[in-house]
């Protein structure tokens, strides 16, 4: 924390008395813990995931539907002691699954509580991430990660620099995807259909971005078999007013010719309706969950 390396970044931040890039300290911050229902089926099931929603990030995405949180700084700060009562506070509301919504820059504090309740808690725990993640992070995470939900977002690093601030973004998510496979492995599912292990792989169509879309597929093609995970292929792109954002929904051909190349692959998973495209996907940071 004292000199913070800990994502691709490595902005060397003294955590204990500034605020990093990705927006934290030395704290842990989280603005809303809830069973959510808007994830994949596989996740959400009939009782909901166990979303866990850390504020700060380390990416900066100018179209992000959460940017109350991962740039705005929304968030309730909680101790060691009260982010184990969250987590087994969902457990009791029957949730399926823990789902850590970009817990990235908070690693170092909660990998050491969650490798010590993970027994106790007897439930997958989702790392559900942006792919722009280090090794040493994903070293914190091996023997706590159950799921994997990774949104694998660019395969062209002049967009990632201009949309997300980053310029290494795909030679970091490539490199990344393998460690967590060999993590997680194939995906492993209960009777009742809910993902007990396994990853998958999140992709948002942009509008304007076809291309990177398409390059995306091929290269997940290049890394993974068919069967080596589940392919999310998402068209909910909403545009947020935000300055350097897509001022523009997708288009149907935008989306069913990247849905198009994924079927040539045989991806299997999820094809996001086309309907989506609305606010209504992004859940209320109210301190639902956190705030006492």
């Amino acid at each position: 924390m004292a000199e913070c390396t800990l994502c691709p970044r490595r902005c060397g931040i003294d955590r204990e008395q500034h605020i990093g890039v990705c927006g934290a300290d030395n704290r842990i911050k989280i603005a809303r813990a809830a069973p959510h229902f808007w994830e994949e089926p596989c996740i959400s099931g009939k009782n909901g995931s166990g979303a866990v929603f850390f504020s700060g990030c380390t990416l900066r995405c100018v179209y992000c539907q959460n940017y109350e949180i991962s740039s705005g700084g929304k968030g309730d700060f909680v101790s060691k002691e009260d982010f184990v009562s969250i987590l087994f506070s969902l457990k009791e509301q029957g949730v399926h699954n823990i789902n850590l919504v970009t817990p990235d820059q908070y690693l170092l504090l909660i990998a050491p509580i969650l490798k010590d309740i993970k027994k106790e808690l007897a439930l997958p725990i989702v790392i559900n991430c942006s792919g722009y993640e280090s090794r040493e992070m994903l070293s914190l995470l091996d023997g706590i990660a159950d799921i994997y939900l990774v949104d694998y977002k660019y395969a062209d690093d002049a967009l990632a620099r201009r949309l997300s601030g980053v310029s290494d973004y795909v030679k970091t998510v490539t490199e990344a995807l393998p460690v967590m496979f060999s993590q997680v492995g194939r995906p492993v599912f209960s009777k009742d259909g809910m993902l007990q292990k396994g990853i998958i792989l999140r992709h948002l169509v942009l509008p304007g971005e076809r291309k990177n879309s398409l390059l995306v597929l091929d290269r997940v093609n290049e890394i993974f078999s068919a069967d080596d995970f589940l392919l999310s292929l998402m068209s909910q792109y909403t545009p947020n007013g935000k300055e350097g954002a897509p001022m523009r929904t997708l288009t149907r051909f935008e989306y069913q010719s990247v849905a198009a190349r994924a079927e040539e692959y045989g991806f299997q998973g999820y094809f996001q309706a086309f309907s989506s495209q609305n606010q209504a996907f992004t859940p209320p940071f109210d301190g639902k969950g956190v705030t006492k």
